[in-house]
């Protein structure tokens, strides 16, 4: 139980539900507005303890949470992972009439569902690379036997940001396909598949708040998504981020608003559906505008990460706006004039096999102003803190420009260690080749 409201309350309750640096990046933002009075979380992470009680639920417990929030007179819940938001933790809590920042089950098939936010791409002409669904694997490998590579096989389920695959060969596609759609590499998640044209440019992430009528994007970042340096290796959920992307010009953003964003809120309402929460565009900067590569229904990480500490609006007015169908009177952004990037630190072998209970030091290290720990794998054995996961901490450091926010994250990452620590030294990379051009 949590403790009950004081006599005489002004502040609300708030549950955050999720257990990584997301959420912890979202509990960090939450507890500096003066409108709250007790921050929760379910099941939380040692990092979001440290500042808020943490409940221990499964975040697909959806009764579970409802019955929680009800019963404890909690304002407004915030769902961070998609999970939950697959299996209709919106439409559970607005049955008890609870107040809850995310989409219903219906919206949440633009994450959910490939084949599902493709259709519905292509009926509302929202530019995106062309495709084919597929729901055996035999005739996904037939069109691929006449296809130009190299190709991008995407599962249709939620697979964690490991469900995308690029192929360059027709051997490479046929392994793929038969890897994840017969020997079932991802599970339920490719039953069926996407095979789509491979495009290029300048990926670019858009975090936006979504209601029926309005839509509010965040600051543009960039994500680096491959376990390795130069964008090799093998897809991850993120091993970095910086915000803002400069390279997104307000013309670009402009093309981005126009061409994409609204079209998406104009075709959620020729549905009927009501879309109440974050919504996250995946783009490509192509040579003939921004093309659509996926939408997430929730914000980002590690994306959040960096783009959250930029903001100086108040978090839960937004969240709260954004819930309740009223985003239009909170919707102008405050933002520090800065630039933030987000390193990840994950344990060796993610996204494959890894430990855990790895010891880790340096996280008592004073922070100065700009600097910044989000927890994201940790556990807290009696007085050392350990690895609990594959990204484990998200370091983030705040300055003027990119390379001066890189530094300051990079040497908080250098005073950090557990074995076999892994990260990128190349954040950013792509913006610095940008500017070059």
């Amino acid at each position: 139980m949590f403790p009950m409201p004081r006599p005489g309350k002004q502040g609300a309750n708030v549950l955050i539900i999720g257990s990584g640096g997301r959420e912890h990046a979202l509990a960090w933002k939450l507890k500096q507005s003066p409108k709250i009075d007790h921050l929760y979380s379910a099941p939380g992470n040692a990092g979001i303890a440290k500042i808020a009680r943490c409940i221990n639920l499964k975040v697909t417990d959806i009764r579970a949470l409802a019955d929680l929030a009800a019963k404890n007179r909690i304002d407004l819940t915030v769902v961070g992972p998609e999970v939950p938001l697959a299996v209709g933790i919106v439409d559970e809590f607005q049955k008890h009439r609870l107040k809850i920042f995310g989409p219903n089950k219906t919206a949440a098939q633009l994450e959910s569902s490939k084949v599902f936010a493709k259709e519905f791409m292509r009926k509302y002409h929202i530019p995106t690379a062309p495709f084919k669904a597929f729901s055996s694997s035999g005739e996904a490998i037939g069109f691929c036997k006449s296809a130009k590579y190299p190709l991008v096989i995407k599962a249709d389920g939620l697979a964690a940001g490991k469900g995308v695959f690029i192929v360059k060969t027709l051997e490479e596609a046929s392994k793929t396909i038969n890897e994840v759609m017969e020997e079932r590499l991802l599970g339920d998640a490719a039953k069926q598949i996407i095979v789509e044209s491979f495009i290029e440019g300048q990926e670019v992430s858009i975090m936006a708040l979504c209601d029926e009528s309005t839509i509010v994007p965040f600051l543009p970042s960039q994500d680096h998504k491959q376990a390795y340096e130069g964008d090799k290796g093998p897809n991850t959920g993120g091993m970095g981020a910086y915000c803002p992307a400069e390279f997104v010009t307000p013309e670009i953003m402009q093309d981005i608003t126009t061409h994409i964003l609204n079209p998406v809120l104009a075709g959620l309402e020729k549905e009927n559906i009501i879309y109440r929460g974050a919504l996250y565009a995946g783009l490509m900067l192509t040579r003939t505008g921004p093309k659509v590569l996926e939408f997430n229904c929730r914000f980002g990480d590690p994306e959040t990460q960096a783009v959250i500490p930029l903001l100086r609006s108040d978090l839960f007015d937004l969240l709260m706006a954004t819930a309740t169908g009223k985003l239009q009177s909170a919707a102008n952004l405050n933002w520090r004039n800065q630039t933030s990037a987000c390193v990840v630190m994950a344990s060796k072998g993610y996204p494959g096999k890894y430990r855990t209970g790895l010891k880790i030091t340096g996280l008592d290290t004073r922070l100065g102003n700009g600097s910044y720990i989000f927890h994201a794998g940790t556990e807290k054995r009696n007085e050392d803190w350990v690895t609990a996961g594959g990204r484990v901490l998200g370091v983030v450091g705040i300055d003027n420009n990119l390379k001066l926010a890189l530094n300051r994250a990079y040497d908080l990452v250098r005073r950090i260690r557990f074995e076999g620590a892994m990260y990128r030294n190349d954040i950013g990379f792509r913006a610095q080749q940008a500017v070059m051009k």
